[in-house]
């Protein structure tokens, strides 16, 4: 009767901590053990305890180790001894013997208590990991217990989850008792337990609820292909059916939009998207923009980045507030876009037309120059002569020497003429000649030459006769 009461509580205990019977035999048995050594009987022997699983009949035993000479009497048998047991034991070989478990005192049972309370309380730590580490990338729904600056804790059943601070979002109050759907990012086994990292901001979080709340998808009829996310704000959702004749679109908005209006109410009225899939590059960047018109893509492979044209007028709707629009469209494709209006394009073109024609006109007063130079080397390949002629009359010219001509000669009515240092040479020299044959002749008094003399002098102001005598 006894032993019928012990496997009855045995199970209820087992039933309340949802754990294995075995588990629970197991962390009593170490607990008799841990009572049974503090008693004044085992010395410190090596004994152990087998709690039968059906009858839960208590076993207990002894071991000791065959040796020739025995050291600790309490661990070892002399091989002598052993052999009177049984003959076939060696040296080395281990004995068993069954003693019959006292009753053990209060001590005991306290020690015994105590190490089943914290063996139980590590196997339910260990099932709880063991259940919880499978549902990474899940979704789960708890409660908010306890809010502080740096994570939220909920209550998710067995045990609690933590949101840290940079997986909340960040236009969501939270308030204590508030139910929440919460994505599992990781689960980490520590000293004090499973420690589950749950987060509101991850992107799956809005894959699985789509999951959840649209059948299509569940099903797979319709799959998502990507998804681009800021929490609190907004999401884009690029989704494709795999069955002709279905409108991915319209199956995960729903009448009315009452499917995505429920996920929508569940991520505290986050803006959601969902757009068309397309193999196109094109036709996907121009999808994902919406809800702005797009006129033309043009795509740059090698760089992976698209040039967007739209219309004037739809220019900042296709950006965006502060470029959330366009950010998301690029997080969702996968590609870099620039987007310009349909004015600033052309003016584009027409900046660069102008350019072009102003090269193409550089090129043709060029090009007579060109051929100029073209000319005169064929001309110095069939005359090398007067190429060489040329050529020694440049090095004779002393170089460094600047020729300056006067005005006059200079002038475009006058054409410049060079004078060489012989002829100003003999020039001075013939003057020079004259000037001693003047010498000469002024005892004769030359008449030309006084009348070239008063013809030099001014007339003065106060002569009024016009015959004025020398």
């Amino acid at each position: 009767m006894a032993k019928t009461e012990f496997m009855n509580a045995l199970m209820q205990l087992a039933a309340e901590k949802n754990l294995p019977k075995e588990i629970v035999l197991t962390a009593l048995e170490s607990a008799m053990v841990s009572a049974y050594r503090k008693e004044s009987y085992t010395h410190g022997e090596d004994i152990s305890v087998k709690i039968h699983p059906i009858s839960g009949e208590v076993k207990l035993t002894l071991r000791k180790t065959v040796v020739e000479t025995p050291e600790d009497e309490y661990r070892e048998i002399s091989l002598k001894d052993a052999n009177k047991i049984d003959k076939t034991l060696k040296t080395g070989d281990t004995v068993t013997f069954e003693l019959a478990p006292p009753n053990a005192g209060r001590i005991p049972a306290q020690i015994a208590k105590q190490v089943i309370l914290q063996k139980l309380h590590d196997a339910e730590r260990g099932a709880i990991y063991e259940e919880f580490v499978g549902k990474e990338g899940e979704i789960v729904t708890g409660t908010v217990q306890r809010i502080t600056p740096e994570h939220v804790v909920v209550d998710i059943g067995k045990t609690e989850a933590v949101i840290p601070q940079n997986e909340k979002v960040p236009t969501e109050r939270y308030r204590q008792g508030q139910r929440l759907k919460l994505y599992i990012v990781e689960v980490a086994r520590t000293t004090k337990g499973p420690q589950i990292i749950a987060s509101r901001a991850h992107r799956n979080l809005l894959r699985d609820m789509l999951i959840l709340e649209i059948p299509e998808i569940a099903s797979g009829v319709v799959e998502i292909k990507a998804i681009a996310r800021e929490a609190g704000y907004r999401s884009k959702v690029a989704v494709n059916t795999r069955q002709t004749g279905i409108d991915p679109v319209g199956c995960c908005v729903g009448l009315r939009g009452i499917r995505i209006q429920n996920v929508v109410n569940e991520l505290s009225g986050e803006k959601i998207d969902v757009v068309q899939w397309s193999d196109d590059p094109r036709i996907f960047i121009a999808n994902a923009l919406s809800p702005a018109q797009v006129l033309s893509v043009t795509l740059n492979e090698p760089e992976t980045t698209a040039l967007v044209k739209v219309p004037d007028k739809h220019l900042s709707l296709a950006i965006g507030k502060e470029g959330q629009n366009v950010r998301l469209a690029a997080k969702l494709t996968g590609w870099r876009i620039d987007i310009k209006s349909a004015s600033e394009l052309e003016a584009e073109k027409a900046t660069a037309k102008a350019a072009e024609e102003a090269v193409e006109e550089k090129a043709a007063i060029e090009t007579p120059v060109e051929a100029g130079a073209e000319i005169e080397a064929h001309v110095a390949e069939g005359m090398p002569e007067l190429v060489a002629a040329e050529a020694a009359e440049e090095k004779a010219t002393p170089a460094g020497i600047e020729i300056l001509l006067p005005v006059e000669m200079s002038s475009p009515s006058k054409p410049s003429k060079i004078r060489f240092a012989e002829e100003i040479l003999a020039g001075r020299e013939g003057k020079s000649r004259k000037k001693d044959a003047s010498k000469k002749d002024s005892d004769g008094k030359d008449a030309g030459t006084k009348a070239n003399k008063f013809k030099a002098k001014k007339k003065p102001a106060y002569y009024e006769d016009e015959d004025f005598e020398e």
